[in-house]
């Protein structure tokens, strides 16, 4: 097994999808403390460990399937590249790195890991085969990961809690992210879908362009409500969170454009092929420090 293999395995490349973490440092007012920033970046590295090694157990589980697959069936372990046994011990490797690093941030942050952990091996040997639960199950990863970043720092600042708004939008917005990825795979595969995914052989492309479309609608919606919430603007003293809905809006609907013009799909793809997508996240996390950041707010209070 060379290092390529192990690289591939790992697919650092799908780490971005961690970056929700760092939601909890910033709508928590502790971006300008050393030591949060400490704890939220060890917990990014834990998902980052943890992560793989479920990349590495789904590549053993699905190496049936990943050999009929026109991309997947490239990756080491279905290349022959890397044995079963090989790939068994690299993804308890990572695991076992993760629950090292995971020592200090708390209980609450290991039971999170656990959860994420549980989830996704059950989605890779079974869930992801049954209907519109694969997805929701896609969302409840991210925000399971939204929730490890609020709990990671609360060691520190027992006084941070968990809103309810980080959970309903990063739920929406995974939701949207995920159809969006099955309505890529079913374009691609075409015929031989189920061969592929068997949840896919269930779905059909106006079927998911009609949950597309309400999952887009409720991802706004929740988003343009929070900023405008009471509780919203007395945590941050900030009435203008509201002029941020442009750039979440924009980038939904530069998503939608990728998806049904230039066949794209995969969030990380699109996240590292299109700079527009890149542009408006870089836009919006500036502009949200910008506002919450520039309005007195008291450290530590409700994300």
């Amino acid at each position: 097994m060379t290092g390529r293999d192990v690289f591939q395995l790992a697919r650092p490349w799908q780490w971005s999808k961690n970056g929700i973490i760092f939601a909890g440092l910033i709508f928590s007012l502790s971006l300008l403390s050393l030591d949060h920033i400490l704890r939220s970046v060890q917990a990014f590295g834990v998902f980052c460990l943890a992560s793989s090694g479920v990349y590495v157990l789904n590549d053993i589980f699905d190496l049936t399937r990943d050999r009929l697959h026109p991309v997947k069936r490239t990756r080491p372990v279905a290349g022959g590249r890397v044995s079963r046994t090989q790939a068994a011990v690299l993804a308890f490797f990572l695991l076992a790195l993760a629950w090292v690093g995971s020592i200090g941030l708390g209980r609450e942050f290991l039971l999170a890991l656990m959860v994420f952990l549980v989830v996704n091996i059950a989605y890779s040997i079974h869930l992801r085969n049954l209907v519109i639960l694969d997805v929701m199950l896609i969302a409840v990863s991210f925000v399971v990961r939204a929730v490890a970043g609020v709990v990671a720092l609360r060691p520190l600042s027992r006084e941070i809690e968990l809103s309810p708004w980080l959970l309903v939008c990063t739920f929406f917005l995974a939701l949207f992210l995920g159809l969006g990825k099955r309505r890529h795979e079913l374009g691609l595969l075409e015929d031989d879908a189920a061969e592929h995914r068997a949840s896919l052989e269930q779905y059909s492309l106006p079927f998911l362009d009609q949950l597309m479309s309400i999952v887009t609608a409720a991802t706004l919606i929740a988003y343009a409500i929070y900023t405008i919430a009471p509780g919203t603007l007395s945590k941050f003293h900030a009435p203008y969170l509201v002029t941020t809905i442009p750039f979440v809006a924009y980038g939904i609907f530069r998503y939608l454009f990728l998806i049904h013009v230039k066949k794209m799909g995969s969030p990380v793809e699109t996240l590292y092929y299109d700079r527009q997508i890149v542009l408006a996240i870089f836009c919006w996390v500036i502009y949200v420090v910008g506002v919450v950041y520039t309005w007195p707010a008291t450290v530590g209070a409700r994300l």
